[in-house]
């Protein structure tokens, strides 16, 4: 309650006039005699300009003067808070005989689904902004900007696919960070898409190569233009950010959207919490592709199942070439089964609203098998992104695994996606991860891989690795034979 109180009193004041707004007190059930059990209170103290014995005049002249904010902050409780089934707006903190007037706004479902002209899109956005980026100079400079274009009309005349597409560009020419943008609709036209796997044809020497395009799908967002007139060059390919929710977890935005999930089917089960293979490969190498990394609230059976599958092999390939990000948790999650115990220093992330730095650490305890003393690799592209970089750039900081494969997409800020209307949000970073290795992390650079080979390259490069490790080592003489034949049966540029 505190946290969340706390970010709403910097996100009122950064909607209102400097100086309009005092302070936000957020209410439950037994603090006030109006608040019906479940329901939340937000009660904002304004500042008037009337005189003692006034007070009922000066605010209902104050929320003349901002009846638009009122209605637009509304909106926002309604579709990012829901149980703040009430807002209230006075002068003081009293009650009882002559206690101060109080203006009520009760939860209107009508107002949360109506549609938003543009400008209070922009206005909401920038606000946001403000309130939340975890670079203050830069997110001024930015709403500086934005308001210049939108009093001139430039997007007056914009639909909402038109008007996400031009901010985002113009967000992206002014802060170049990826996770930054405006986007449509609820989680599920975001989540990252998961190819079915086509049958691999029989009788084959070695496995074939983790099946999918050459150029990973990445998740089906309205695409910012490449050269947006007048606005820079946006990100191609924006991504969700850390945290979103699970599948099958009710989430922001217009609510019934899409086919309700069977009962049985539990959050983020639907694509198997990311995890699109696994399994073990000729010469006792194990693989892994992983899509997305998922809560390990959810995910950790899946996760530890995983891991106990490929704990008997001789080495591991990671394959995050398709990964769009996830949950930090997550990342700690799968990164402690390659350390011993819970002694390593992961990573940290540093939260501009509140300016503390949580630490991540390796788990003390993991439900399954470590993975120690054993080689892992992991495979990279440009589309390896948020989380899905966190876990390899943690990795190779540790000196835990080699990277193969191409420089990733280099969005390194946890994301909050805050809604704005009931078909468009603001995707925001609000905080910035911190290596303890490095000092820094991997935003607008993307992390490094030890091998540099094109995408479609890099799980025959590892496979080799992994092979000729095998063969480097004392092994049962059917495992070296299934070594020998796989590795002939490679590219030669991948016996390199």
């Amino acid at each position: 309650m505190d946290r969340i109180e706390y970010q709403i009193n910097r996100e009122v004041k950064a909607r209102f006039p400097a100086g309009a707004v005092r302070r936000v007190t957020l209410l439950r059930h037994g603090d006030d005699p109006v608040i019906e059990p479940g329901e939340l209170l937000v009660r904002v103290f304004v500042e008037t300009a009337g005189g003692p014995g006034d007070d009922g005049q000066s605010l209902d002249a104050w929320a003349h003067a901002h009846q638009a904010r009122m209605k637009m902050f509304r909106r926002e409780l309604s579709l990012r808070l829901p149980p703040a089934r009430l807002l209230e707006f006075t002068v003081a903190d009293t009650s009882g005989p002559g206690a101060a007037p109080r203006i009520m706004m009760r939860e209107d479902p009508a107002l949360a689904q109506e549609r938003m002209p543009s400008r209070e899109i922009v206005e909401t956005a920038v606000s946001l902004l403000r309130a939340r980026y975890v670079f203050p100079d830069r997110a001024e400079q930015a709403a500086a900007a934005i308001e210049a274009r939108l009093a001139a009309g430039e997007y007056d005349d914009l639909d909402e696919i038109s008007l996400a597409e031009r901010l985002t560009g113009q967000l992206y020419e002014i802060c170049a960070d990826k996770h930054l943008r405006i986007i449509l609709g609820g989680p599920r036209r975001h989540e990252p898409a998961t190819p079915a796997e086509p049958t691999a044809p029989a009788e084959q020497t070695r496995p074939a190569e983790p099946t999918g395009p050459a150029e990973p799908t990445a998740p089906a967002e309205p695409t910012a233009p490449a050269e947006p007139a007048g606005t820079g060059t946006a990100p191609q390919r924006p991504r969700l950010e850390p945290g979103r929710p699970e599948p099958g977890q009710p989430g922001w935005g217009r609510p019934g959207r899409g086919r309700p999930e069977p009962d049985w089917l539990k959050p983020g089960q639907l694509d198997n919490y990311g995890i699109h293979r696994a399994e073990r490969l000729d010469g006792n190498i194990g693989y892994l592709d992983l899509r997305r990394v998922a809560d390990p609230a959810n995910a950790g059976p899946a996760i530890a199942a995983a891991m106990e599958l490929v704990s008997g092999t001789y080495a591991l390939i990671i394959d995050l070439r398709r990964n769009g990000g996830g949950s930090p948790d997550g990342v700690v999650f799968w990164c402690s089964y390659f350390f011993p115990d819970g002694g390593t220093h992961l990573s940290d992330i540093f939260h501009a609203d509140s300016g503390l730095t949580r630490q991540f650490w390796s788990l003390a305890y993991v439900p399954s098998a470590r993975y120690l003393d054993r080689p892992v690799y992991a495979l990279t592209s440009a589309e390896t992104f948020s989380g899905g970089e966190d876990f390899c750039y943690t990795l190779q900081a540790q000196r835990r695994a080699q990277l193969i494969g191409e420089t990733t997409g280099g969005g390194a800020h946890p994301t909050a996606v805050l809604p704005i209307s009931s078909a468009v949000a603001i995707a925001v970073p609000h905080a910035r991860s911190i290596n303890p290795v490095t000092g820094t992390n991997w935003e607008g650079t993307g992390v490094v891989p030890d091998t540099a080979v094109p995408a479609a390259a890099a799980y025959d490069v590892a496979y080799g690795k992994a092979l000729r490790h095998v063969l480097s080592i004392t092994a049962p003489p059917r495992i070296m034979n299934e070594a020998h034949a796989a590795l002939a049966d490679l590219p030669a540029a991948s016996h390199d």
